[in-house]
């Protein structure tokens, strides 16, 4: 047997699935398309936002307080900051699926937090301008990551582990047979006991009968120079998202780039990952400027960047993480629907048990392929 494990696709959940198998002593190689840091999928961007109280669905909760552990563990082994608590506002109308989830969330689970009127708002944070009648959660616990350093220093720890990794490697199949998963690759083929496939927006390609289930939205980033940089700084400003009348948006506080912000809802489709292109332009920027010139518009300065990426999305938007039903020796993991970078440090520890032990400690029966129907026990086939 080569490896004990192949990880293919080094993003988010790959880099940390990478790290937390090498750790525990294994013989693993990770498997990347592209170069470290590419801007070509859905692990970049200077920051991802990260909370406890989850108004996607409750359940979500207890991952999210392991990821946060592990995280914290990621910054004691390499004395970097990765994750800055900032706080997060999660502003809607009463009724509104992100006011109401993150309520619900937060009494469920316990959750420190307090809600906000419009009036109560306007005297604590007064650069946003809301309508009378939303309504905000704040929690003191959310914040955000930064995920090109995160991603480093996952792969990094993973080579002092004594992970190989090959960059600029294009995997064209799987096939199982008796004596260990053979990765057929564009420079030749390796075998491993197991495999993890984590390759975000190309994981249809490599597991079929995934392709039906999933879509790939456009999402634009954009950075602007605030009208008011004070407003904006991190001590002044947390990451929130508003479910407005016409958009749902998230932003950042300034953290050396700008401004940041953008939609969570799609600005295009794409039938392909190898489809994605940098090509955001004016109609991009004017979304995002109406929208903060009604919610934030001391933020809403000249534009100083902007960048794409895509969500790979299920119907109902939860994540995929669990064994191929024709072969467990394959772990399938992601898409994670627009909302999971968050989570990539715990789910790196989940995709390395099921590797390793074909099942784990914490809860993801939400994220079973079984529920989205198709999946039968015939052996993966060739991409």
């Amino acid at each position: 047997m080569q490896f004990d494990v192949a990880v293919i696709g080094l993003g988010a959940m790959g880099s940390a699935a990478l790290f937390q198998l090498a750790r525990r002593g294994l013989k693993v190689i990770g498997l990347e398309r592209f170069q470290p840091g590419h801007d070509k999928g859905s692990s970049h961007g200077e920051s991802r936002a990260i909370r406890l109280g989850y108004f996607e669905h409750p359940s979500y909760v207890p991952l999210a307080r392991r990821a946060y552990e592990n995280w914290a563990e990621l910054e004691r082994l390499t004395g970097e900051t990765v994750l800055t608590k900032t706080g997060v506002l999660e502003i809607g109308k009463p009724g509104s699926v992100i006011f109401n989830g993150s309520l619900e969330a937060s009494r469920l689970h316990g959750l420190e937090h307090e809600v906000l009127v419009a009036a109560e708002m306007r005297q604590r944070y007064p650069q946003f301008t809301l309508p009378d009648d939303y309504m905000t959660v704040w929690q003191p616990d959310g914040g955000f990551v930064r995920p090109e350093l995160a991603n480093r220093l996952h792969l990094e720890l993973a080579q002092e582990q004594g992970a190989e990794m090959r960059f600029g490697t294009q995997v064209l199949g799987l096939e199982p047979s008796g004596g260990g998963v053979r990765v057929r690759t564009d420079e030749g083929e390796i075998v491993a006991g197991r495999v993890v496939v984590s390759a975000g927006g190309w994981i249809g390609d490599l597991v079929p009968e995934l392709k039906p289930h999933l879509s790939l939205a456009r999402q634009v980033l954009c950075w602007f120079e605030p009208r008011e940089r004070e407003a904006v700084k991190p001590d002044k400003l947390p990451v929130f998202i508003i479910d407005g009348e016409d958009d749902i948006a998230y932003g950042f506080p300034d953290i050396g780039s700008g401004f940041k912000c953008a939609s969570h809802l799609a600005s295009g489709a794409l039938s392909h990952a190898d489809d994605a292109r940098q090509d955001a332009g004016p109609a991009d920027e004017a979304r995002m400027r109406d929208f903060l010139d009604a919610y934030l518009p001391v933020a809403a300065g000249p534009l100083r960047a902007m960048n794409t990426c895509f969500y790979t999305k299920t119907r109902d938007e939860d994540f995929v993480i669990d064994l191929h039903p024709g072969d467990n020796r394959i772990v399938v993991a992601s898409p994670c629907s627009g909302h999971g970078y968050k989570f990539a440090s715990v789910i790196g520890e989940v995709l390395a048990d099921l590797a390793m032990e074909g099942g784990t400690k914490q809860d993801i029966s939400r994220f079973a392929l079984a529920r989205l129907g198709g999946f039968n026990q015939s052996s993966p086939r060739q991409a």
